[in-house]
């Protein structure tokens, strides 16, 4: 890795220090960050922090395996992340920090390690409005790239490179479209899915309407509309249904492309049994009188149907994705198609949610410290994924960097 120029005496193991890496969360994700770091980076002295001393024995455990017993050595903090002076204290030597942390403490976190002025590349979903920290971040000296995973993340990414290639072609983008998965490789009855991150969130998606942006307006739709069949090679033919999976995209490119929407995808006959359980009132988070007791549906069907829902040791997931754009007749279009493996972190096993959401995010806070978002014009501030995308280099590097090194993840371009 070559560091900038202004950070060699800091990164040259032979004038001082190896570079500090912090990962904050030992979740799923975080250990997945962690590991690519630690075993790819040899460089980088990694510490790994989370309020669960569980967690960060397994995310040990799984740098370990995935080093194949040579190195692999990170060190483990207890810390509670929701604790702002305690995330300054734990970052305050770092020289870059990932985020992975719950999304209700997501955006303390993100302030705190900009109010600290330091390199941040961050996968933690936040339901507030990242931008509204882009002057804090400027006024320490800190850089954040938000919701750098697989979607929101590449999906952007991916999405900014079609508009990119669409005007390099002299045409006007009329659309852009995302649709994206995770998804049992095996189909079991009943529900032909199983979720590879929080239950819960999965839920939101079939409840929260979605905002979508027809005729160069932000228009919102019923969650679970305006289902499509759609096929995907390796797959097969799946549904796809509207989500509110936007976000950033939809204000940076109002104005500028009429047509924009995030479909989610799973295996045929699951929007319908989604919209049963919604009809009958079971997702609703309104009480309701049982026999003298007050329970919310939700929680009741959370109950009985997350234990269906969860991946068993060994099992695959996939991860499927496609973005188009399109103007003008032509189009261009991004496909990725990835299996993972559920693993006890000992194992070495990544699943496939684990390994399109995390690798971004690390391959990114190599690129804050070795300079390469700065020499494209995106070191400072709050930066949204889609503007990663707007940089042909910055794409072909981030595209390449996930097929190498063994994590074997492959984006795959049409264009026509």
């Amino acid at each position: 890795m070559q560091w900038a120029p202004e950070c060699q005496r800091r990164f040259d193991g032979t004038l001082g220090p190896m570079a500090q890496a912090i990962v904050l969360g030992a979740g799923m994700i975080g250990s997945v960050i962690a590991t690519d770091l630690a075993v790819r980076s040899p460089r980088l002295d990694v510490t790994v922090a989370d309020s669960r001393p569980g967690a960060l024995r397994r995310t040990a455990a799984s740098v370990k395996a995935a080093a194949g017993g040579a190195g692999g050595e990170i060190k483990t903090v207890v810390v509670d992340l929701a604790d702002a002076a305690a995330i300054k204290r734990l970052v305050a030597g770092a020289d870059v920090v990932c985020g992975a942390v719950a999304s209700g403490i997501a955006y303390s976190v993100l302030r705190a390690v900009m109010e600290s002025g330091k390199l941040y590349s961050d996968i933690s979903f936040m339901g507030e409005d990242a931008d509204s920290l882009d002057a804090v971040a400027k006024e320490h000296g800190g850089c954040a790239v938000v919701d750098i995973g697989v979607a929101p993340g590449m999906s952007h990414v991916l999405a900014a490179d079609c508009h990119r290639r669409l005007a390099a072609a002299g045409v006007k983008t009329e659309s852009l479209r995302i649709y994206v998965g995770g998804l049992p490789r095996v189909r079991t009855w009943p529900y032909q899915y199983k979720a590879a991150f929080s239950p819960a969130d999965v839920l939101e998606e079939y409840t929260r309407p979605s905002r979508i942006v027809e005729h160069g307006k932000i228009v919102v739709r019923e969650a679970l509309s305006e289902p499509e069949l759609m096929d995907f090679a390796g797959v097969g033919t799946l549904e796809a249904f509207n989500t509110d999976g936007l976000r950033s995209l939809s204000r940076t490119y109002l104005g500028v492309v009429p047509h924009m929407v995030e479909k989610t995808l799973r295996y045929p006959g699951h929007i319908e049994q989604m919209r049963v359980l919604r009809a009958t009132g079971l997702m609703s988070e309104e009480a309701t009188e049982v026999g003298g007791v007050h329970i919310k549906p939700r929680e009741l069907l959370a109950k009985l149907m997350f234990p269906h829902w969860q991946y068993a040791p060994g099992e695959q997931d996939l991860t499927v994705m496609r973005v188009v754009g399109e103007g003008g007749g032509k189009s261009a279009a991004w496909d990725v198609l990835d299996i993972g493996t559920q693993g006890d972190g000992a194992d070495g096993k990544q699943t496939s949610m684990g390994r399109t959401t995390g690798f971004p995010c690390a391959v990114v806070a190599r690129m804050l410290l070795d300079g390469t978002l700065k020499k494209a014009g995106l070191g400072a501030g709050v930066i949204n994924p889609e503007r990663l995308g707007e940089h042909a280099g910055v794409v072909d590097a981030l595209v390449a960097a996930q097929a190498d090194q063994g994590r074997g993840i492959c984006y795959r371009l049409a264009s026509s």
